[in-house]
């Protein structure tokens, strides 16, 4: 394609990318991560529940997750409305969590509430429309798109699928399926990185750090996704490389990128360190 159609592409992507992080995924309306015990967990603003959301004009109770074993259902407090796709409930489960495919969404007001599970512990995942970091969010910004970081890959395919070990920022750890490393050269140098694949996903999901990490970019590194290859061929645009989820909220459970992945080199290309973060 022309520089002109290639420059089109990476804006249509950038656009995308914009609207996947403020509104379908909503990483900027994070407002609480809240891992559940067995039994009865109370839910609401109060300090006297077993899980506090402390947001202006949340109720002091919205009600109790009630866990046994991984069976997780929800009842709502007297007098306080609780929705699911748009309908009132007052008991609901078991609950379906995020690792195979939508979860249950709850509602109450503005925030949104569900089932997470992470290396076999659960929790409850809370989102808030009128966020602070939602409201004040400052925007996305990049390099500035560059064909050369566009390269052809050649894989090496793992058959059987390799187990990869990959760490979260919470310290857990859980095993992926790699289905091949990619390899690419820059500078007439070859390096590789490790793919993984994601429930309900076709493309192959890259997590990877790299020299600019910290500096110009954030610092756990950034991710990216590549077409599934063909003739045991991809491309990997590192145009379209973005910061994870946590670079945006504290209530993220994100995966970092395992030690293979870690390159030599900087990457000047894709997403640069989003201005509020920290890292």
């Amino acid at each position: 394609m022309t520089d002109a159609q290639y420059k089109h592409e990476i804006l249509a992507w950038q656009a995308q990318r914009l609207k996947k992080l403020t509104i379908t995924d909503g990483w900027t309306k994070l407002v609480g991560l809240l891992w559940l015990e067995p039994g009865d967990n109370s839910f609401g603003r109060a300090a006297s529940n077993g899980l506090v959301l402390e947001s202006p004009g949340f109720p002091e109770q919205v009600g109790t997750f009630k866990v046994t074993g991984r069976d997780v259902r929800f009842v709502a407090a007297p007098g306080i409305s609780v929705l699911h796709a748009g309908r009132p409930v007052h008991a609901i489960g078991p609950l379906q969590d995020d690792t195979a495919g939508a979860p249950t969404v709850l509602s109450c007001g503005s925030v949104s509430f569900y089932l997470i599970e992470r290396s076999g512990r659960l929790g409850i995942r809370v989102k808030d429309d009128q966020a602070d970091t939602h409201a004040h969010f400052r925007g996305l910004e990049y390099f500035p798109a560059d064909p050369r970081w566009r390269l052809s890959a050649w894989v090496e395919v793992y058959s059987p699928v390799k187990k990869i070990p990959i760490i979260n920022v919470l310290g857990l750890e859980e095993s992926m399926d790699s289905p091949g490393a990619l390899l690419f050269e820059v500078n007439a140098k070859t390096y590789r990185l490790d793919a993984v694949l994601e429930t309900g996903e076709r493309d192959w999901f890259v997590m990877f750090a790299d020299q600019t990490n910290g500096k110009q970019t954030y610092g756990a590194g950034r991710f990216l996704y590549v077409p599934p290859p063909v003739e045991d061929r991809t491309v990997i645009d590192f145009n379209k490389s973005y910061s994870p989820p946590c670079a945006f909220s504290a209530f993220a459970t994100c995966p970092l990128p395992p030690p293979q992945n870690c390159l030599p080199i900087a990457v000047t290309a894709g997403e640069l360190k989003y201005a509020g973060s920290q890292h």
